[in-house]
């Protein structure tokens, strides 16, 4: 059977669904990144200025990884968790609804697209089209923008969560570990801003907004971050409080 010239034509463009869902996880996994290397660089440079021998530096980079890492993972599963059950109770709403009152749902359906500037012949005609096709999805997209096959997985979220957060955190502790002695926080200062440069700059990217402006707004945060935590550092090491 020949396929439709209209569908042929476009099937590789991103009509999907799930597509702004794709860039939201997108975006939160730079998020996520951009947090592990804020967080754990500010841990390894404290630890820094206060000693120089990678025990303390590593033990408190590995802390900090695991305990962001977790800690990340179970924020992101509380909160899609509360997303998903509000999901699936608005689709179960729907699904009664339409056991319950499918002429009434009908009458809805066409109303909303006749709300949205068709006929109310053709808006009756599509109700009804898509009503034999599936009509809880036409309830659910139109009313509620809802897909049902899009419905969010807090674990899927918590694990995104917390493999991006790893994985930006791993940068700051090969940078302060790798280098020599004397090299560490310099190296570690370079590394982490250039890396929250392009994360700035993706997120950006992602989000349609200006690339520079979030570029610099993060990597202006996270200097801020690392001086104030090596200076801190350093002046416990003075102290003498620690070290």
């Amino acid at each position: 059977m020949k396929k439709a010239p209209e569908l042929s034509l476009h099937q590789h463009e991103p009509h999907s669904g799930d597509l702004a869902q794709r860039l939201n996880w997108l975006r939160a996994g730079v998020l996520g990144a951009n947090d592990g290397i804020v967080s754990v660089a500010a841990i390894v440079v404290g630890v820094a200025g206060v000693t120089t021998m990678a025990g303390p530096i590593l033990t408190a980079g590995l802390a900090g990884l695991v305990g962001g890492a977790v800690s990340m993972a179970l924020g992101e599963y509380v909160s899609v968790s509360s997303q998903s059950d509000s999901q699936h109770a608005l689709i179960e709403k729907e699904r009664r609804e339409l056991q319950e009152q499918p002429e009434e749902e009908l009458a809805e359906l066409g109303a909303l697209y006749a709300a949205k500037g068709l006929s109310p012949e053709t808006a009756r005609r599509v109700a009804l089209e898509l009503t034999e096709k599936d009509a809880l999805a036409a309830h659910l997209s139109i009313e509620l923008n809802i897909d049902e096959s899009d419905v969010v997985s807090p674990w899927h979220a918590a694990l995104a969560s917390a493999i991006s957060f790893t994985l930006g955190a791993i940068l700051p502790m090969l940078a302060i570990l790798l280098p020599p002695e004397h090299w560490r926080v310099p190296v570690t200062f370079v590394a982490v801003l250039l890396a929250l440069a392009i994360t700035g700059w993706f997120g950006a990217y992602i989000g349609g907004g200006s690339r520079l402006r979030a570029a610099v707004r993060v990597v202006i945060g996270g200097a801020l971050a690392l001086a104030a935590t090596f200076l801190v550092g350093n002046l416990l090491g003075a102290s003498g409080i620690v070290g």
